[in-house]
This record gives structure tokens, C-alpha cells and sequence, in this order.
């Protein structure tokens, strides 16, 4: 297990589980923990075993967003660019997390707020917990939303619903969640973290290459025209084709069996 002192990281099986870990602070985000998330994500990204990534939250909450209390011990003056600082960590973390092979999937339990909502929007599947709640909140504090949330959620919910929840800061609750298209699933709360797991499992023995290249056609397909989009599709099932899983799928199929994807 990777040592860290925000994070918990180990991979498992073909899964790396990335546990957000300062439950007495509800895992909120400080400068150390986007740094620390920052080299996860990379490691994660850079390692050929990991075929999915599940994140989580210790304790009661799975992230209730930045640390403001650390926010306020900063000088005024100093604090624009300490938050600066933080979002460019946070920011490449979430950047790699969106484009890399493995699927990432969000354990939800108890508050998902400000930046905790932010990274299970950026997240590829969320597993809610019954009693996890949502809220972007920070315009209560008056500070706007980081973390790819103004990207990932008007895509999700559309953009008069993104902008209501931006605004208003009004929390969501599992079942609305689910809904509006935030969570994949809702399960029990003591069914989440084995929920979480069977799924990042079972993904994990998927064909990656596909996840991936599926993930980046679909961050693509926002700023492209129909033809441009469909130039990409062609580029992709190309390389696909070319890839041993491919060839596995493909015969798997003919074969009327289950295939053995190997990432390859």
C-alpha cells in the first residue's frame, strides 16, 4: 500500500482504491490531499494492472468539498493564489482521470459537497449510498464552482438545472441524484462499499482499451460537428480492431462464450 497522509491508495486485483481519508475533517480537500490526489491519479494511469479506479470516502462523508477552515488560516492577500495553486493539482488529477483506460467509479456515502460533488460528477459511474446527499454549496460561501463540476454537470443534467444547483446550492438526495442522472446506482448504506467493489470488479476484467477510447470519444463529442465526431469513431474502432482484445472479442463472440480480455 502507497503511504499517504490524506489518502489511502493500494491496487487489488486489477483495481486501485483511492480512499479520500480525513474523516475528522469529512475529507475535505486541503493543499495536501490535491497533491496527493494528483500523484494517485497518476500512478493509476501509468500502471498497466489498474483496469479500474474506485474511489471512496473514510468515515461518515465522501468529501464535503474545500477545506475552508484551511482557507481561512491563509492571508487574504496570499489566498487567490493558494487557491490557484490547489485547483492546478486538483484540475490535472481530474484531467488524466477523465481520459485514462480505466474506468473510475465514485463510491458515494453520507455528503458529496462543493469539490466532493465535483469528483463524483468527473467520475465515470457513482454507486450513492441511500442516505448521500449532494449539494454544489459554493456560492454559499461565495466562491464558485472548481473541479470540472462547470464541464461534467450541465452535460449530465442540462444547463438550467446545472445553473439552479449552482446557484441555489439546493442538496440533493440519493433518489434525485439518481434521477437526474448524478448517480448510477443507489444501493443500501451498508451495501455501498461491496456494491462499489463487485462493480469496479467486474469492470476491471473488461476490455479497457474500449472504456478508454469510449471515455475520449464522448469529451470530444461536445465541441465537435457530426463529421468531425464521426472522423474519430472511425479512428477509434480502427485502432481497436488492431488490439488483441479485439481479436478476442471477436472470436469470443463467434464462439458463443465469455471473452478474456487482457488490456493488450
Amino acid at each position: 500500500m502507497a503511504q499517504y497522509t490524506t489518502l489511502r491508495f493500494e491496487v487489488r486485483g486489477n483495481v486501485a482504491h483511492l480512499t479520500l481519508n480525513r474523516p475528522e475533517a469529512a475529507n475535505a480537500m486541503n493543499a495536501e490531499m490535491v497533491r496527493e490526489l494528483e500523484d494517485c491519479i497518476a500512478r493509476a494511469e501509468d500502471d498497466s494492472a489498474v483496469r479500474a479506479l474506485l474511489i471512496s470516502g473514510a468515515g461518515k462523508a465522501f468529501c464535503a468539498g474545500g477545506d475552508l477552515k484551511g482557507f481561512a488560516a491563509v492571508a487574504p492577500d496570499e489566498l487567490p493564489g493558494f487557491i490557484e495553486t490547489m485547483t492546478g493539482s486538483l484540475h490535472r488529477a481530474l484531467s488524466q482521470m477523465a481520459r485514462m483506460n480505466a474506468p473510475v467509479i465514485a463510491a458515494v456515502n453520507g455528503a458529496a459537497g462543493g469539490a466532493g460533488m465535483s469528483l463524483a460528477c468527473a467520475a465515470d459511474f457513482v454507486i450513492a449510498a441511500e442516505s448521500a446527499r449532494f449539494t454544489m454549496a459554493y456560492t454559499r460561501a461565495g466562491l464558485t464552482p472548481d473541479g470540472s463540476a462547470s464541464y461534467f454537470l450541465p452535460r449530465i443534467v442540462g444547463f438550467r438545472r446545472a445553473a439552479e444547483l449552482m446557484i441555489t446550492n439546493r442538496v440533493l438526495s440519493a433518489k434525485e441524484a439518481l434521477e437526474l442522472g448524478i448517480a448510477t446506482r443507489v444501493v443500501a448504506d451498508d451495501q455501498v462499499a461491496a456494491e462499489a467493489g463487485k462493480f469496479a470488479s467486474d469492470l476491471a476484467s473488461g476490455a479497457t482499451l474500449a472504456y478508454g477510447a469510449v471515455k475520449r470519444l464522448l469529451l470530444a463529442s461536445a465541441n465537435n460537428s457530426l463529421e468531425q465526431q464521426m472522423e474519430l469513431e472511425s479512428g477509434a474502432i480502427a485502432r481497436m480492431s488492431s488490439t488483441r482484445d479485439a481479436r478476442e472479442g471477436i472470436a469470443a463472440f463467434i464462439a458463443k462464450r465469455a471473452p478474456a480480455f487482457t488490456a493488450r
